[in-house]
């Protein structure tokens, strides 16, 4: 799963305190940029959260559909087949009513 491999959270990123030296960063450009890192940071946890159930509902749709497809498509072949013979047989029987013998001389 993608959280097992995001190595911070927004609230961890959040609430991160660094020390302070004197000849450090300026704390207030630090907190500024992290608060920027943290929205980013809640926004593709919304995206990806979004795109991995979009992900699912695809899958399952994908799923239902094949076995669909499977379900009609073994008989029809079958019963095309089938159909098929019986069409010619019927047309052979019905030449053989209508047309008699004239149609072997």
């Amino acid at each position: 799963m993608l959280s097992d491999k995001i190595k911070f959270s927004a609230k961890e990123i959040l609430e991160k305190d660094f020390k302070t030296t004197m000849r450090g960063y300026s704390q207030e450009e630090v907190d500024k940029f992290l608060d920027g890192i943290i929205k980013d940071y809640e926004v593709f946890y919304h995206e990806i959260e979004e795109l991995q159930q979009e992900n699912l509902r695809l899958r399952k749709q994908l799923e239902d559909s094949s076995r669909r497809q499977q379900s009609y498509s073994a008989p029809s072949s079958t019963q095309a087949g089938t159909t098929n013979f019986d069409i010619l047989k019927r047309l052979s029987n019905l030449e053989k009513h209508v047309f008699g013998s004239k149609l072997y001389e």
